[in-house]
């Protein structure tokens, strides 16, 4: 008779969530993971709402001037914007060793239209980061986010750490959150549209600006909107079926563009990977997710829409 001898491999990459009540809870669960990562020589970033990236400012005193902090209502209000442009963007910095993040994407104030995006990121970054030397601290705020919001969060972070300790989540399964929030998008009502083929990307150009100027925006975020425009018509043209749909409109102080064609995106980290400048290949969607206010995607074998959100 012979035995076996198996080996488990355990992933480096650490993403807890910290579910906390009050100023106290939050210090409480966040200041010992910096002061750790500090004395352990590992850097650390901070990503937080600007009120918590003040508290924990003055709670480290002069241990913060070794963190990297970020508003995150600035760098991340776009989610999908935050794997490449905030998290990708530290930890690539430093390849050798731990890296160490307080990520906190989801704060009371989110609206219903961002939320989808934001459970689909914290689900991504397990994806992400997989393999790779870094703990993502997120806080969850008990006392101001909903109870199905926490509940995503049990399922999006395989440990969970509150006031009474840590332990593994039971409900672990972020494959489940991403495509429960891949919900088809309420069609708007008073839309301008365009379809477009081969050879129209002027055409497509010319019409977002046209009716975007008309709506308020101006200067620098315009020339954003007419490159995501292109960018995103150009994808249709390439991997969409050669041609799709443009439609513009204004809803809630926000100029939204959305384009769709009968493509599918089957890897749900596209537009959150940092490019290579030198690889070939189209960047519209990462371009689009570092550009916009907001970015939701639908996304079925035989059509997707891309929908991009822009303060007016």
């Amino acid at each position: 008779m012979s035995t076996t001898a198996t080996t488990t491999t355990v992933d480096p990459f650490v993403h807890p969530a910290l579910f906390y009540r009050g100023a106290q809870q939050y210090l409480d669960g966040t200041v010992p993971f910096v002061r750790e990562g500090l004395a352990a020589g590992e850097p650390v970033a901070v990503a937080v709402p600007a009120p918590n990236v003040e508290l924990l400012r003055d709670e480290l005193g002069a241990a913060a001037s070794g963190v990297r902090f970020l508003d995150m209502t600035e760098a991340g209000r776009n989610p999908g914007r935050i794997i490449p442009g905030v998290l990708y963007a530290f930890a690539d910095l430093h390849p050798a060793g731990r890296v160490r993040i307080i990520g906190e994407p989801i704060w009371p104030g989110r609206s219903e239209t961002e939320y989808p995006a934001c459970a689909q990121h914290e689900a991504l970054i397990n994806l992400a980061f997989s393999g790779r030397a870094v703990t993502i601290l997120c806080p969850y705020d008990l006392d101001g986010l909903a109870p199905s919001v926490i509940a995503d969060a049990e399922m999006t972070h395989p440990l969970l750490v509150d006031a009474s300790g840590s332990r593994p989540s039971r409900d672990y399964a972020p494959e489940r959150v991403i495509g429960r929030y891949n919900r088809p998008l309420r069609d708007p009502a008073d839309a301008a549209a365009l379809g477009f083929s081969p050879g129209d990307l002027g055409r497509v150009r010319d019409f977002v600006v046209g009716h975007a100027g008309r709506m308020g925006l101006s200067g620098e975020r315009l020339e954003d909107l007419r490159l995501i425009a292109s960018e995103l018509a150009a994808n249709s043209l390439d991997y969409g079926g050669g041609s799709g749909t443009v439609r513009i409109w204004s809803e809630n102080g926000h100029v939204v563009m959305d384009v769709s064609d009968a493509g599918h995106i089957v890897d749900p980290l596209a537009g959150r990977r940092p490019v290579d400048p030198r690889q070939r290949g189209s960047r519209g969607l990462l371009v689009t997710n570092l550009l916009s206010d907001l970015v939701r995607v639908h996304t079925i074998q035989g059509g997707t829409t891309v929908r991009v959100y822009f303060s007016a």
